[in-house]
């Protein structure tokens, strides 16, 4: 993702995905004949025979355009299907998981669809779902995808067949930048200002939209890579599904504030002529995040809460863990509200499900699975087991572990367990071994000298290579490469192993974490600039608070130590005041006050946001008036220098360079 306002780093960002990709394929290699005996056991075990999700996800198809096609700004498109052809075929490739090909080829289905009468859904255009809603004299747009360029096409592809409506209402589900990104593809700014269009969202949508992505959002970047395969090519050695659906858009991601929010845990609203009934379910899938039932047309929308795999409570980028006891209890709440009065469930993913008994069935068990991995970790950890050891335990109940609804696509049980584990107890094991262990790159030059040095290390993998013991062997070479980086036995090793993992893998983000660490053990970090999440939209949601919190982030304590200074900070357009405080290698800030300070800056949070695109600097700020500074201003480049600016394109399965003691 990046910002239209760059085209050339968006053409260098396709030419240098490309080359990845190309790398990516030319060192592919063959399943083992141990991948092929797990990949044709996995066939025997579920109910490939029952193709209702295929008919439901046909159900009410009215069009598309070749290949779902979005052109983008650059070479390559916003989006297009045809990648994903090798889908078509009937038959599983023996590099892709059974089941995990069954749900890539129900998320290849693309198009406009009629859900209901007055109720549309463009689905297969984004990772998400655009859902249209006729009202009498407008459309109502639920959640408008992640890109302005897909959810324009989207649009567009609806107006192909459909009386043209103009936008009135734009619905954020959540605070997920695939559920918001692609507002200006639908409306304007201007038509909001204008009070022609108005953008209703859940309470504290602002607040969570760009909170969790700002302070962690550089590592959260990179980790996305590998949770989504970005850098992979779609292809049966390569990127296949995400579970969740296709892939990620390529595009703008803009944002428009809301212009009025969902404050109550219930509340009832008509909109042009249309009743929504919305329920708030904050801290489930989203910090931020409500459902909505239709009465008048018997649809429930569970948003991201019910969708037709199981999600995370957490996800493998990185992200807070999320309450599977409270999301089970959303989802039952819903049930027992509106499960006997829906006639269709939709959700912001996938396909929906038709009849009122599938429904209750649907969300039951969907309430149940949550409960499930939610309760038994919590069982199974007071009695003493370890993260791990709950994950290689816990197995899912016979009576979920055959419905395809609850199988671990996106999220997955192992990981969720641990989830679990993490939540209640945190990363300690309580085992004294553990509290203090070695730091990753000592503790693998201590092992592998144990284990008789490199050569040996990798003599007995080689054999267990052969047995089909990919997860220790994987483990195994990782230490080698982190005792040894240009070690290239162990890389090449390893790698053969992460890609078997993949092929095996039900899930389409652990299958795309095992090939991206494949990719990266054969050549190495992906020469290729970084995207950013900050663009003129997304900062308007960081409020000052949340920007000064940012600034400590970046604080180099070592550049700081000893040092201390006090800085008022004056926003003029909000007439809001803060000073910030460096002192023992700590910035710290106050709202609402100013202070004895060694200097103060006047500015516009617009300027402000100008000076963090690089749009402008500090000093040309000052010499156009921008920014006033009274006192010491050498105080205010003093402290810039002190921040640190952070490598998008980090090292992940070798070790970077160790950070200095502080």
């Amino acid at each position: 993702m990046t910002h239209s306002r760059f085209p050339r780093a968006l053409v260098a960002l396709a030419c240098a995905f490309a080359a990845a990709s190309a790398m990516a394929q030319v060192a592919s290699k063959p399943p083992e004949p141990s991948t092929l005996q797990a990949n044709a056991d996995m066939a025997k075990t579920l109910p490939f025979a029952d193709r209702g999700d295929f008919d439901d996800a046909m159900r009410g198809f009215i069009a598309t355009v070749p290949d779902a096609l979005v052109p983008g700004a650059g070479p390559r498109p916003a989006w297009s299907m045809k990648p994903y052809d090798f889908l078509k075929a009937d038959a599983p490739a023996d590099t892709v998981n059974p089941s995990l090909w069954r749900q890539a080829q129900l998320n290849a289905i693309h198009g406009l669809f009629q859900v209901t009468d007055r109720v549309y859904q463009v689905r297969g255009f984004d990772l998400a779902n655009m859902t249209i809603v006729e009202g009498d004299s407008s459309l109502i747009v639920i959640d408008p995808l992640l890109t302005a360029e897909t959810a324009r096409a989207a649009l567009d592809l609806y107006y192909q067949h459909r009386p043209r409506k103009p936008v009135g209402t734009v619905i954020y589900s959540h605070g997920h930048a695939d559920h918001f990104g692609g507002v200006k593809g639908v409306t304007t700014e201007a038509d909001v200002a204008a009070g022609k269009v108005q953008v209703l969202a859940p309470a504290g949508f602002m607040e969570t939209a760009v909170a969790e992505n700002i302070l962690a959002g550089n590592a959260m970047s990179r980790r996305s890579q590998y949770q989504f395969g970005s850098l992979l090519p779609p292809g049966v050695r390569g990127q296949v599904d995400t579970g969740l659906g296709k892939a990620l858009a390529r595009g703008t991601v803009t944002l428009i504030a809301p212009t009025a929010s969902i404050d109550k845990p219930t509340e009832a609203r008509t909109i042009d002529g249309v009743q929504f009934v919305f329920h708030l379910v904050p801290g489930s899938e989203a910090p931020s995040e409500m459902l909505m039932y239709l009465p008048q047309f018997r649809v429930l929308n569970m948003a991201e809460d019910v969708t037709h795999n199981m999600h995370n409570l957490y996800t493998i980028r990185g992200a807070e863990v999320r309450d599977g006891n409270l999301w089970s209890k959303y989802i039952d709440e819903a049930r027992v509200a509106f499960g006997g009065k829906a006639d269709v469930l939709i959700a912001q993913h996938h396909w929906p499900t038709f009849g009122q008994d599938r429904i209750v069935d649907l969300l039951k068990k969907q309430r149940d699975m949550y409960k499930f991995i939610n309760d038994q970790s919590l069982r199974l950890l007071n009695q003493g087991y370890t993260a791990a050891d709950i994950a290689e335990t816990l197995h899912m109940p016979a009576s979920l572990s055959q419905e395809w609804s609850a199988r671990g696509y996106y999220g997955t049980l192992r990981h969720n367990a641990k989830a679990v584990y993490q939540k209640y107890l945190g990363w300690y094991d309580a085992n004294p071994a553990n509290l203090d262990p070695l730091p990753p790159v000592a503790y693998a030059k201590k092992t592998v000298e144990y284990m008789g040095g490199a050569d040996a290390v990798i003599a007995r993998a080689r054999e267990d290579f052969r047995k089909g013991e990919f997860r220790w062997v994987a483990s195994a070479m990782n230490q080698v490469v982190y005792a040894d980086p240009s070690n290239r036995a162990a890389r090449e090793l390893g790698a053969d192993a992460l890609e078997q993992l993949g092929y095996q893998s039900e899930a389409g983000t652990w299958r795309s974490a095992y090939l991206v660490g494949a990719m990266e053990l054969r050549n190495g970090v992906p020469k290729i600039p970084g995207g950013s999440s900050a663009n003129a939209d997304t900062l308007k949601a960081v409020s000052n608070d949340l920007f000064f919190d940012f600034l400590g982030v970046r604080l180099d304590a070592a550049k700081a130590e000893g040092k201390k200074l006090v800085i008022n900070w004056n926003f003029t357009d909000s007439n809001q005041q803060f000073v910030l405080t460096l002192e023992n290698s700590a910035l710290t800030h106050i709202a609402g006050q100013q202070s004895g300070a060694d200097a103060t800056v006047t500015l516009s949070r617009a300027t402000l946001d100008a000076v963090t695109l690089k749009e402008t600097s500090f000093p040309a700020a000052v010499l156009t008036g921008k920014v006033k500074i009274e006192g010491d201003r050498s105080k205010l480049a003093e402290l810039m220098s002190m921040l640190d600016t952070f490598e998008p394109m980090f090292p992940v399965v070798e070790p970077r360079a160790q950070p200095k003691n502080q």
